[in-house]
């Protein structure tokens, strides 16, 4: 298996398309998956400039070129399934950017296959400093 073949985090042709309308209306993006405190656990889209991580997160991988994050301790319970990003018809998270496009990022998961949890667990997520 390579490094293209196990992705922890992907995303649908309808997410992509509202990223690259989102990095053209607001430049440098990136990705958030939120914990459940005001907006459920859904994908957060913030300007560079206005979310800071930290090194209590971790980086999945990047979707539509925009890095996508989550909490360590969030991603101990998400690390045997893949996330699949989409953008459905609603209402996105109070702060998150695609709020008034009429649409929101929705997070889908799949369980990996014991091939793709061996070569995770040989390729540990990226932890940010």
């Amino acid at each position: 298996m390579s490094e293209q073949d196990v992705q922890r985090v992907t995303a649908t042709a309808a997410a992509i398309e509202l990223i690259e309308r989102l990095k053209a209306e607001h430049g440098e993006v990136l990705f958030h998956q939120s914990g459940g405190c005001c907006d459920g656990s859904a994908p957060m889209c913030f300007p560079v400039n206005e979310f800071m991580v930290g090194g209590s997160d971790v980086k999945l991988g990047a979707i539509g070129g925009v890095p996508f994050y989550m909490t360590e301790s969030q991603y101990e319970y998400w690390q045997h399934t893949q996330l699949i990003i989409d953008a459905v018809p609603g209402n996105g998270g109070m702060f998150s950017l695609e709020r008034p496009s009429g649409l929101r990022f929705l997070t889908r998961s799949r369980l990996y296959s014991d091939d793709e949890n061996a070569w995770l667990e040989r390729h540990p997520v990226e932890k940010v400093e």
